[in-house]
């Protein structure tokens, strides 16, 4: 999941916290897909791709269905093409780069758009969300997917978590938004939505997951000192909705 999909950042840090996301996150991802009231489309767009954690899950689930990719960032997609190519799914998918905020790209008439922590970013999700129904084919399902807060590695009572809670409150005003009275003024009809708690101890792939994350927000001895710590997590909440056209 991109978390940072819509692209303005930190380049080769940002790129490497959505790949750890993406490998932590996947049996979540797949099941999030796989929950979907949706057979089997054959044109999806996935819209604020990030380094592409959506996108080859997405090609896993429907083998038959071709992906747009569509970002701000020229390093996520150029990521996101190199892994296709390793995989040879490079006929599988097309990238777009776009400013969805700035401008709105021809996307065909998918019957999927799949958008993974990315609406959160948009100055004005509202808009977003009308050129989104614009866009799907008739009956086409939207899949908004959204953390309920940033991920957390720290139980509550370590004095350093309170940065984490701050830090995250501060930094994207529609986060944690309930984003159901949205898709239905945008013309959808919410078909589902489902929560799903995250709860994965630590590992190796975990302890680099929280060095990005929290080397922004400790100084080099606290954070030491904070990685040292059995009781490292990750901790976050996703929900998703699905939005039938």
């Amino acid at each position: 999941m991109n978390d940072h999909g819509h692209g303005h950042g930190h380049g080769h840090d940002q790129a490497e916290v959505l790949d750890l996301d993406a490998e932590i996150l996947a049996e979540h991802t797949a099941s999030i897909i796989e929950w979907l009231p949706i057979e089997s489309p054959r044109q999806i767009v996935d819209l604020g791709c990030g380094t592409g954690a959506g996108t080859f899950a997405l090609l896993a689930r429907f083998p038959e269905a071709h992906i747009t990719a569509v970002d701000a960032s020229v390093d996520h997609l150029r990521r996101l093409r190199e892994k296709a190519c390793e995989q040879g799914l490079t006929d599988r998918v097309s990238t777009v780069q776009a400013d969805l905020d700035a401008e709105w790209p021809d996307l065909g008439s998918p019957g999927l758009v799949w958008a993974s922590a990315s609406l959160h970013h948009m100055a004005d999700p509202d808009r977003v969300l009308r050129q989104v129904h614009d866009t799907l084919a008739p009956g086409g399902l939207l899949a908004v997917v959204e953390l309920a807060g940033m991920p957390r590695f720290l139980p509550d009572d370590v004095p350093e978590s309170r940065l984490e809670q701050h830090h995250h409150d501060e930094r994207v005003p529609h986060r944690g938004a309930d984003w159901a009275p949205l898709l239905t003024a945008a013309g959808f009809t919410v078909e589902g939505e489902r929560t799903v708690t995250v709860h994965i101890e630590r590992s190796a792939a975990v302890e680099r997951y929280a060095h990005a994350s929290l080397r922004r927000l400790l100084d080099p001895e606290a954070l030491h000192r904070v990685l040292q710590r059995d009781d490292i997590a990750l901790r976050t909440e996703r929900t998703v909705w699905a939005a039938r056209k």
